[in-house]
């Protein structure tokens, strides 16, 4: 088992992800840090520990950190993490367990805990709670690979290649379309990872335009191979969402509708929110639908200008300097 943690600027995060690697219950074989460019103390945190370090110069995007990895890791499996998680000490266990016990499955990857590996408010709360509800909604047989936290056969990359290294966002979407047709992908609740998540909105939102500028075109690939993708949204929640906002113009002549609109969303979420009141009180809830609807709205606009401007959502980010990591 070799662990390949991509890293851009992530003193604040790193000790705390290497110390959950080293804490779990089966013996790692090697952990690789791929310090992609960083200005900060990512590579003199790296050094502290026995891992391998591995530099970029300038920094290239999560892909090439991810594929830099693989070159450098000999295990046959490979444990991808992000540098801002820190893993449940049983996960690499659990994940080695779920490969053995079945050769087609070709990945294994896990679900993000509903507490945040650092409290930085509310923003944060609604991004871990409602990453933590759709995986865990999600567990089983997939079709769509995250590898925030994920376990993969080397032989996967040995047939397929490497991560498109032109892609700085939705990357997994683009893996798992060429992955799924040959391999099983397992999502499962024994690998948890505490994730440091977006704590300010403009950045949430930002980060959710361009995840979703790929969206339409997995949709559409997997109809074509008769695959179900894994989604962060119920086509009820989307389609709801988009009336509401579309409904916005004639509020005035019609206020009744944006409002039985609001209602038909906020029902379209009723598991969700009956998840977030229980975690974080009914207060929280208000907070949590506004930015709901907000995160909506980005993803509208991203998946629309992806289905009509090919070369946008191909290319999402590529040739800008954004980092491996989208939070710090």
């Amino acid at each position: 088992m070799s662990v390949v943690i991509p890293a851009y600027n992530s003193a604040r995060t790193l000790a705390a992800c290497l110390d959950s690697v080293y804490a779990q219950t089966c013996p790692i074989h090697e952990v690789i840090v791929v310090d992609d460019g960083s200005t900060d103390a990512t590579a003199r945190i790296a050094r502290g520990y026995p891992c391998t370090l591995v530099r970029h110069e300038p920094n290239r995007g999560v892909s090439a950190a991810r594929n830099a990895g693989i070159a450098a890791a000999t295990g046959d499996i490979l444990f991808f993490l992000d540098s801002d998680e820190a893993l449940g000490p049983d996960s690499v266990a659990n994940a080695l367990e779920i490969l053995d016990a079945d050769p087609e499955c070709g990945c294994a990857h896990g679900v993000i805990a509903p507490e945040p590996l650092f409290d930085d408010g509310p923003v944060e709360h609604y991004k871990v709670l409602h990453a933590h509800w759709w995986r865990l909604r999600g567990v089983g047989e997939v079709e769509t690979a995250f590898f925030a936290q994920a376990a993969v056969r080397r032989e996967v990359f040995e047939r397929l290649g490497g991560f498109d290294e032109r892609l700085r966002d939705s990357e997994d979407l683009e893996f798992s379309d060429r992955l799924a047709p040959h391999w099983k992908i397992v999502l499962t609740d024994r690998i948890v990872a505490r994730h440091d998540e977006e704590d300010r909105l403009g950045a949430l939102l930002g980060e959710t335009f361009r995840r979703a500028l790929l969206l339409v075109p997995a949709l559409r690939s997997a109809r074509r191979g008769g695959r179900r993708n894994l989604t962060a949204n119920s086509p009820a929640s989307v389609a709801s969402a988009a009336a509401l906002y579309t409904s916005l113009p004639f509020a005035v002549w019609l206020p009744v509708l944006p409002v039985a609109l609001l209602l038909a969303f906020c029902a379209a979420n009723a598991g969700l929110l009956r998840f977030v009141a229980r975690q974080r009180g009914a207060r929280f809830l208000p907070f949590f639908v506004g930015v709901h609807l907000a995160t909506h709205a980005a993803l509208l606009c991203g998946a629309a200008l992806g289905a009509l401007w090919p070369r946008g959502r191909t290319r999402a980010g590529h040739g800008t300097p954004a980092p491996t990591e989208a939070k710090r």
